[in-house]
């Protein structure tokens, strides 16, 4: 039976309860309320071999301080139908989802884009697919959403693989043992967080072992990137959601909002996002945040400076969470895809940083997707201030997608 959702917010109140006592927690990724079918997508819609059976999950897992239980949710993607790569055993794909400033939002969700984009990529050619909504998204308790936090990042991601296995072992549906990692933007900085996370820990990569990992459009190289102060499309969204989400992570970011931000959104900002209430667009026509992306609009004029010369406070949490300059290297089978045009992740300060640092490795390769992000915006007479606008959401996307379909067929 499912939980109410009095007795879900007691479970979980319980659990963060045990983190101070001598009761034993439970692994982290174990199931805190009986996983619910959501929804199907049949493979007459998707054009592939399989129908797609969407599933809730919710889990226990780690918050972003020591010593801290909380829970996540996510969906599920599950394959089924009559063709033999319908039948298993399945690899699973754990996909990382991009930025998102509604709160409510969740992957178990039929109708998600991004979820739908996967199920057509890959559930309905025979991959289990499950994709986390992170620390304070939908049935978390979480009180906030870590930002571009790399260490929570991970394990959320992590311990929904361990959830995804548990359903799979409880529904008697087999697994091939095969693990793939895929996450695009933000989520390409979490799915790299997780493959850090688990070739660095014997134990977690004996546990799942990274048959292929891939990563879209991933900021990888934050501290350089902060460091650069270069405008990015949506920096009125991005940055001062990092900012606020590092300080509350780590608490040494700023003294008092108004050290970075102007006024009106100094007053506010701390607890914007994510929104329980808004959309990108209602935030801006709202006026809680600007709708362009220049700095001088809500930053302080001694903010831009401080990142250049790094004495900013956001540039010591940035390198905190840089992947490209934490000293590890990947060990797995490694895929970039980005577009040299983004003007959201700029390839010169991502893609490129990671690859100049690793792309000599054997086990990793690279793809820049810019030549098919223009061809296809030129079939759809795009203007130029159009591509801009489609090029980071829109356009690169499904081209990675594409990428890492083959990409991951040739190692499941």
């Amino acid at each position: 039976m499912r939980f109410a959702r009095p007795a879900l917010t007691a479970l979980v109140a319980a659990l963060l309860a045990a983190c101070g006592s001598d009761t034993p927690n439970p692994p982290t990724g174990t199931l805190i309320e009986p996983p619910s079918t959501v929804g199907t997508l049949p493979k007459t819609a998707l054009g592939g071999a399989c129908d797609v059976t969407v599933v809730a999950l919710n889990y226990s897992t780690p918050g972003a301080k020591a010593g801290e239980l909380s829970n996540a949710s996510g969906g599920l993607l599950v394959p089924s139908g009559t063709d033999a790569a319908c039948k298993g055993p399945f690899p699973i794909i754990a996909y990382s989802r991009g930025t998102e400033v509604s709160k409510p939002r969740t992957m178990a969700d039929p109708k998600d884009p991004e979820m739908g984009g996967m199920a057509q990529a890959f559930a309905t050619a025979g991959y289990i697919v499950v994709a986390t909504d992170y620390l304070g998204y939908a049935k978390s308790g979480y009180a906030f959403h870590p930002y571009l936090h790399a260490d929570s990042e991970a394990t959320a991601v992590i311990d929904s693989i361990r959830a995804a296995r548990a359903y799979a072992a409880q529904n008697a549906i087999p697994l091939s043992g095969k693990l793939m990692l895929y996450g695009y933007s933000q989520g390409g900085h979490a799915s790299l967080s997780t493959q850090r996370a688990i070739e660095s820990s014997a134990a977690i990569k004996a546990e799942m072992p990274i048959a292929a990992a891939g990563h879209g459009a991933a900021p990888g190289a934050l501290g350089t990137a902060l460091r650069s102060g270069a405008e990015i499309a949506g920096g009125q969204f991005f940055v001062p959601f990092l900012i606020t989400a590092w300080q509350k992570v780590y608490g040494d970011v700023y003294t008092t909002p108004s050290d970075i931000f102007k006024a009106p959104y100094a007053s506010y900002i701390e607890n914007l996002l994510p929104s329980a209430t808004d959309s990108y667009l209602t935030l801006v026509t709202s006026g809680k945040l600007p709708a362009t992306t220049y700095t001088d609009l809500m930053f302080q004029p001694t903010f831009v400076p401080s990142l250049q010369n790094g004495t900013s406070a956001v540039i010591r949490a940035a390198q905190r969470n840089d992947l490209v300059n934490s000293g590890w290297n990947p060990s797995s089978q490694t895929r970039f895809c980005a577009g040299s045009g983004d003007p959201t992740v700029l390839y010169a300060t991502a893609q490129k940083l990671a690859i100049d640092k690793w792309g000599t490795l054997p086990n990793v390769t690279s793809r820049d997707v810019d030549p098919e992000v223009q061809a296809s915006a030129a079939a759809q007479g795009l203007t130029p201030l159009q591509v801009l606008g489609a090029y980071h959401g829109g356009l690169a996307p499904p081209v990675c997608l594409a990428d890492m379909r083959a990409y991951f067929d040739a190692r499941r």
